[in-house]
């Protein structure tokens, strides 16, 4: 537990204390953010605030889990490894988007070609590690089984071993891109996206916790074995979900309504990405869709309007993603944002404790 603590701690002082280097520095480069001309009007006064944020997100979440694990001289495992490989590589991905669009002083930076590619190669190399590096047990960090609280009896490895790699790569990548897409999308109001991260990892922290302390490989001898949890290393899932948490919610301090600085697709890229990496590595890929409600909300709502527009010549919202809508029926930003934060409190609680249910009846 301790670990986790200071995992979390040191996220949040990293995180409070160095965005503040960050946004002087981008400040003397005149690294500002570029607003597009068809959002909202009254978005236009944030042009030139500084942004790719993100990276002291990844550089406080990175020092966080490094930390805690040498307070108890503790060596990385490979699920914290892996995790970590995903939000840095999509941080990178986002931070070469968010360098284009500041360097050429336009909405659109990689072409979408690029981000694919980029995000196909971070996505495999993430997915076909995790399904190797077993332990003593043999547990490898991912499972080719499809998951709700834990691995269910649906398993992609129906057609064979090689027939599991590559459908589970393909649902891996998919969950990476679907939950990248999602965070980004919801990162266009101060302090939106980092609020209900915050929220989020914390309950993914909470997740880690009760894994680590039920799990079937640690040997507890209060533990029911048919209740436990098949995880690999559930503990630095914990860790990394608190990092993360922390370095949310010390970023939240200068991102909070009149943002000083923005996390860019540099951050929500990454916070997407590690979204998506903690469901796969804790085995609770459909628990996300409920405990990350707002996320899912924010990109269907894109969706809809798009397949709305594109089919009928229709609109369904004022505008998407969902935030927008709002704003333009008359809601203030701050209203829109601390509402969405509500939500995504009650998503948390509500998955939770389903979380906890399902162990109960199991």
């Amino acid at each position: 537990m301790t670990a986790i603590l200071v995992s979390a701690a040191v996220g949040l002082l990293v995180s409070l204390l160095g965005t503040p280097l960050l946004i002087r520095f981008l400040q003397k480069r005149e690294y500002g953010q570029f607003i597009r001309q068809d959002g909202p009007q009254g978005h236009f006064t944030k042009r030139g605030t500084p942004t790719m944020g993100g990276l002291v997100i990844i550089i406080a979440t990175v020092l966080g889990y490094a930390v805690a694990n040498l307070t108890e001289l503790r060596t990385p495992h490979a699920s914290g490894v892996l995790l970590l490989f995903l939000v840095v590589g999509l941080g990178l991905i986002g931070f070469m988007d968010d360098f284009e669009k500041i360097s050429k002083q336009r909405s659109l930076g990689l072409s979408p070609w690029q981000k694919i590619l980029g995000q196909a190669f971070i996505g495999i190399t993430f997915s076909v590690a995790a399904l190797n590096y077993a332990n003593s047990n043999g547990l490898t960090p991912a499972s080719t089984r499809i998951s709700f609280a834990r691995d269910s009896g649906l398993d992609l490895a129906f057609a064979g071993v090689i027939g599991g790699i590559i459908l589970f790569t393909i649902w891996s990548n998919f969950l990476i891109t679907a939950w990248s897409n999602a965070v980004n999308l919801t990162d266009g109001l101060d302090g939106l996206a980092a609020g209900c991260s915050a929220m989020v990892f914390a309950a993914y922290t909470l997740i880690g916790v009760w894994q680590t302390n039920q799990s079937c490989t640690y040997g507890h001898a209060d533990v029911v074995a048919t209740l436990c949890y098949q995880t690999r290393d559930p503990r630095d899932m914990a860790m990394i979900a608190a990092a993360l948490m922390g370095a949310c919610f010390g970023f939240l301090w200068w991102n909070a309504s009149p943002a000083k600085i923005f996390m860019g697709d540099t951050g929500s890229l990454a916070l997407g990405g590690a979204l998506a990496g903690l469901s796969i590595l804790t085995r609770t890929e459909f628990l996300a869709v409920l405990i990350g409600g707002l996320f899912v909300a924010e990109v269907m709502s894109d969706i809809i309007q798009v397949v709305s527009f594109k089919s009928t010549g229709r609109r369904v919202f004022r505008m998407a993603p969902l935030h927008h809508h709002f704003e333009l029926g008359g809601w203030t930003e701050v209203n829109v944002v601390i509402r969405f934060w509500i939500i995504t409190g009650v998503c948390v609680v509500l998955g939770l404790g389903l979380f906890y249910a399902e162990y109960l009846v199991s």
